[in-house]
């Protein structure tokens, strides 16, 4: 039988992470860019930094990357409690659909995020120019 509470806990945890970064990156989406310090002349033996708006930023490509592994990494995990279940092995059966419903989750928010991404690239290229 299947603990409800178990799985619906897995599943709130998942949504409850899925908006905390929708948050940050709106949060991210709002905020100015800080203008770079101009260099003083007079004061001799302080040089500007160069590049200082890559610091800590990771680009969009790395973002990416590392979200769509780890939605692979949910669903490999998925699989391999799947088949250690279907083998007899000491695996409780919520953990496997739990296992199961993150996968799906995951998968289906990167869907959702790829179906936006498409609609987006979609509408600038029939933008006017």
């Amino acid at each position: 039988m299947i603990d409800k509470t178990t799985q619906a806990a897995g599943v709130a945890d998942m949504l409850a992470k899925i908006r905390a970064y929708q948050s940050q990156m709106q949060n991210r989406a709002g905020a100015p860019e800080m203008p770079a310090m101009p260099s003083m002349p007079g004061m001799p033996g302080v040089a500007p930094l160069e590049d200082t708006n890559r610091i800590g930023k990771p680009s969009f490509a790395e973002v990416v990357r590392t979200s769509i592994e780890s939605v692979n990494d949910l669903q490999s995990k998925s699989a391999q409690l799947r088949e250690a279940y279907e083998k007899g092995e000491n695996v409780p059966l919520t953990d496997v659909v739990l296992g199961m419903q993150k996968a799906s989750l995951s998968f289906e928010a990167t869907l959702q995020i790829r179906n936006k991404v498409l609609k987006a690239y979609e509408d600038i290229l029939n933008m006017p120019v």
